[in-house]
């Protein structure tokens, strides 16, 4: 029993660490994917479906916790490739980039092979979440520069 529980967290584990990934690659520039890509070599892949674009209706709520209602539609572009290894990946972009949704979906079959996890790890998740860091530092920057502090003096009585 306990070594089923142990696989399960293992899966949910690396569901997690997937998920994160290609949180990245979505966040990604088209550049940094082909350059990561073009670094690790020669890769074969199939396209099952072709990059697509579509609309997705965006939700929200109040306050966080309101009641949930549409705020808009997005432009989203799809791709799922197949690798030689047999891994297939996936990819959902904001926008109309359908070399970034083919690359994104190219790097998360890639990043599920044991072979190649590392590679693309080194290649291209660490630099891009290194970027995302810098740029959301120097926005924390911009941002501290015109803060105002207010605070009140208790004043005697009137």
């Amino acid at each position: 029993m306990t070594s089923s529980r142990s696989t399960q967290t293992t899966d949910g584990e690396t569901a997690m660490r997937r998920a994160a990934a290609m949180a990245t690659f979505a966040a990604a520039e088209t550049a940094e994917l082909r350059c990561a890509l073009e670094c690790i070599g020669s890769i074969e892949a199939v396209e099952i479906r072709k990059p697509e674009t579509g609309l997705v209706m965006v939700r929200g709520r109040i306050g966080g916790d309101g009641a949930p209602f549409n705020v808009g539609e997005a432009t989203v572009t799809r791709c799922v490739v197949r690798i030689a290894s047999g891994e297939t990946g996936f990819s959902y972009i904001l926008g109309r980039d359908h070399e970034k949704a083919r690359l994104a979906a190219l790097c998360d079959a890639l990043w599920q092979s044991s072979d190649r996890r590392a590679e693309i790890d080194a290649a291209l998740i660490a630099p891009v979440r290194q970027r995302l860091g810098r740029e959301r530092e120097e926005a924390r920057a911009r941002t501290n520069a015109t803060r105002v502090d207010f605070f009140t003096l208790v004043r005697g009585e009137d």
